[in-house]
């Protein structure tokens, strides 16, 4: 099994789901009495939060130089805001770092999905670090939600689901925000905070979800094991 690292704190409880689905889905390959090596670097979500984007920049590639000097073999995210570090962190490490738009971006194109709604953060939903790439390399159009929803999904998000905190209020909001954007033409919503699908699993709507920590997930022990396929 090859080596794999993880940057994780954002948030923890993301964190967490990453660290269980990792072991999870390796333990059906080689058997749950077993896991695989793991290197984990869980940073203070505060840097996050301050959105100085110089100094987030600064801190992944200081922790993804520490990881691949430790021996890890390739870097996995753990959440979807902080891939906007990825253009600048993956040009100077000599590791692959593991897209969470390319996982997403391999499951709608097996799905035949050409057009996705995407909720998240404001930073996620707006940055277009996720979106780009879609559309660059799979040719999938991301839409979002319309600009007077934004701030109250940012505030859900930040202000509850990465504190662990899921409302029926919260629930409520993101349910009317993929109906509203299945209307607008979306064949699937990716649930662009790895604590969205905690908020609302699949069973809880029809509308289809592509839940990027699964996704992403899976991709990670791929590599993992794929020397062994």
């Amino acid at each position: 099994m090859k080596l794999l690292g993880m940057i994780g704190g954002t948030s923890w409880h993301s964190t967490i789901e990453y660290y269980r689905l990792l072991n999870q889905l390796a333990g059906e390959r080689i058997g749950a009495d077993q896991n695989p090596p793991l290197l984990l670097y869980s940073l203070n979500i505060q840097l996050m939060r301050e959105q100085n984007l110089k100094a987030i920049n600064s801190a992944y590639l200081e922790i993804a130089k520490k990881l691949e000097a430790a021996g890890a073999g390739a870097i996995i995210i753990c959440a979807n805001t902080p891939h906007m570090v990825y253009s600048y962190v993956q040009p100077k490490i000599n590791i692959p770092i593991l897209h969470i738009a390319d996982a997403v971006g391999i499951e709608a194109q097996k799905k035949g999905y050409k057009r996705l709604g995407l909720l998240g953060n404001k930073p996620t939903m707006t940055k277009g670090f996720l979106q780009n790439r879609l559309k660059e390399i799979y040719k999938i159009e991301v839409i979002i939600p319309e600009d007077e929803y934004l701030d109250d999904c940012h505030g859900f998000v930040s202000k509850e689901l990465t504190q662990g905190k899921f409302t029926d209020k919260a629930r409520n909001f993101f349910l009317s925000q993929l109906e509203s954007l299945q209307k607008k033409g979306a064949d699937a919503i990716i649930m662009g905070c790895t604590e969205l699908p905690i908020l609302i699993p699949q069973d809880k709507t029809n509308i289809p979800l592509l839940e990027t920590t699964d996704l992403h997930a899976q991709m990670a022990v791929d590599f993992i094991f794929e020397d062994e396929d």
